[in-house]
C-alpha cells in the first residue's frame, strides 16, 4: 500500500503513515493530502522557491561571566598573562649583541612568573609564550655571560 499523501510504501495493516503520520483510512484516502501539512510545508508545496521564514530555533543562551571567558584572540596573544608575554618579546629580542644579556635575565624571570601565574589561573592563557621566554632567555643568557667572559679574558691577557 502506498501513503496517499507522501506516497511512502506502507503495510496494509498500518492506521497512520510512519513518514508524515497522515491517518490511513478509506476516508484518508479520499481526503485532501493539504489538510495534514503545516503552513510552511504548504507554502513549499505551493512555491517550491518560497524560503522558509520560520525560525529555526529559539534558543537563549545565559551570558558568560567575565571571569570566565576566554581569550577572544583564540589564545595566541596571552594578554591576561602579561609577563609570559613580555617574557616571550624579551627572549627573541635576547638574540641582539650588547642588549641580550639583560635582556635574556629579565625573559628568565618574567618566563617562570608567566608559569606561575598561569598555574594559579589555568583561564589566562600563556605558558607557551612563558617558555619561549624562559628558553629564549636562558640560552641567550648564558650564550652572551659565557661571551663576555671570553671577551674580558681576551683583553686582560693581552
Amino acid at each position: 500500500m502506498q501513503c496517499p499523501f507522501c506516497n511512502t510504501l506502507i503495510a496494509d495493516n498500518s492506521q497512520y503513515c510512519p513518514a508524515c503520520q497522515a491517518p490511513l483510512s478509506n476516508q484518508a484516502q479520499t481526503a485532501d493530502p493539504n489538510e495534514y501539512l503545516d503552513a510552511s510545508a504548504k507554502q513549499q508545496q505551493s512555491n517550491p522557491y518560497a524560503v522558509n521564514q520560520a525560525p529555526i530555533h529559539n534558543v537563549q543562551m545565559a551570558p558568560i561571566p567575565p571571569e570566565n571567558r576566554g581569550d577572544e584572540t583564540g589564545g595566541i596573544i596571552p594578554y591576561k598573562n602579561p609577563r609570559a608575554l613580555i617574557a616571550y618579546y624579551l627572549g627573541i629580542l635576547s638574540g641582539f649583541p650588547f642588549i641580550g644579556l639583560p635582556l635574556g635575565i629579565a625573559a628568565f624571570v618574567l618566563g617562570l612568573m608567566g608559569l606561575r601565574d598561569r598555574k594559579r589561573n589555568p583561564v589566562i592563557k600563556g605558558a607557551f609564550h612563558a617558555w619561549v621566554g624562559i628558553g629564549c632567555g636562558g640560552i641567550f643568557t648564558l650564550f652572551w655571560a659565557f661571551g663576555t667572559v671570553v671577551l674580558i679574558i681576551a683583553l686582560t691577557v693581552r
